[in-house]
């Protein structure tokens, strides 16, 4: 019982937030004023930096009118960015890659958190690195998401495992945790707050972190290159709200963590295996677990070519892209 609320009301969440997703969107003429801006965001803690914005009352101060959009992955906010759908949204760089090799309109714009994702394995599983996973059965995100590519091209590569040396199993980050639960698994790849929520069971101890290992700028935010150039005044409003949510994050996580814990929890408190822990404290740790960051230096756009290369490797794509054409700092270098 103790682990099965809080997976009720992560799955509620979903459930209920997912159909909103899938609702009618009001047009958004893209000014800030006197239309709707549409931005879309994945309810996981890389996407911190848009949900802060919102519920802080950022984008507001900065004089947009702005309707968050929830998707149930990166996949589906790029489809929306790429048909009209949205204006712009923060996920991960990858989803850009694929799409504009193949001809679609897009731009990375900004930052917005450094990749973090951990190995939690089970304590009676033998498990103690990542080597150990060999004939395991391993939980992780659909394949040729960000944490699949990276998972198999450093993860994986550099303890000599190959995808098939592991019993994968693709499934969401709160499947992955009852998976935990239940035994079913006996490690998985998790992002936050999910890591943190898993935690609270008290029989996992964490292997691994990418972010320690090889941090790289995960999360950015995107736009298609029409906003960039006809609404460019707008993108930028976006882009300080989101950076002064940023510093938010980083710089008073405690008070970040009041404004989106409703986000994550169900109620006050998650149940863990010493009891109850206040909601907001358990998000506060995870805040505070990342690496946020509103700039796109020199190397991070060089990480963002060598996980592009990883996708033609892997063979998600068909041939060497480079990342810079589809790159624009020019709000960046503004606030220099």
């Amino acid at each position: 019982m103790k682990i099965r609320k809080i997976l009720m009301g992560v799955t509620l969440f979903v459930l209920l937030f997912g159909a909103t997703a899938c609702g009618k969107n009001e047009e958004s003429n893209g000014d800030g004023k006197s239309g709707k801006l549409t931005i879309g965001y994945v309810n996981v803690m890389d996407d911190a930096p848009a949900m802060l914005a919102e519920d802080a009352g950022l984008y507001e101060k900065h004089g947009l009118d702005v309707e968050l959009k929830l998707f149930g992955s990166g996949t589906d906010l790029i489809k929306g960015i790429v048909n009209g759908e949205l204006d712009a949204g923060v996920l991960g760089a990858t989803n850009a890659v694929s799409w504009a090799a193949k001809g679609a309109d897009l731009k990375i714009v900004g930052g917005a958190q450094m990749g973090y994702h951990s190995i939690l394995a089970r304590k009676d599983s033998g498990i103690n690195s990542v080597s150990d996973l060999k004939g395991k059965n391993f939980a992780s995100q659909k394949q040729g998401s960000t944490a699949d590519i990276v998972l198999n091209g450093v993860t994986f590569k550099e303890a000599g495992l190959k995808r098939s040396d592991v019993n994968m199993n693709y499934v969401t980050p709160t499947v992955a945790i009852q998976s935990l639960q239940s035994g079913k698994v006996d490690a998985a790849f998790l992002f936050e707050p999910y890591d943190r929520i898993a935690r609270l069971q008290g029989n996992l101890d964490e292997i691994y972190e990418i972010g320690e290992v090889w941090p790289f700028p995960c999360m950015v935010v995107i736009t298609s290159g029409d906003k960039v150039k006809n609404h460019q005044d707008t993108i930028y409003k976006v882009l300080d709200a989101q950076k002064e949510a940023i510093e938010m994050l980083e710089n008073d996580p405690g008070k970040a963590a009041e404004y989106i814990y409703p986000r994550f929890a169900e109620g006050e408190t998650f149940e863990s295996s010493d009891g109850e822990v206040a909601s907001v404290d358990v998000i506060q740790e995870a805040i505070e677990a990342q690496t946020f960051n509103w700039k796109l230096t020199p190397e991070n756009v060089d990480q963002i070519q060598k996980v592009t290369d990883l996708m033609v490797e892997q063979n998600i794509l068909d041939s060497k892209f480079n990342v810079k054409d589809i790159i624009d700092l020019s709000w960046q270098k503004e606030k220099k």
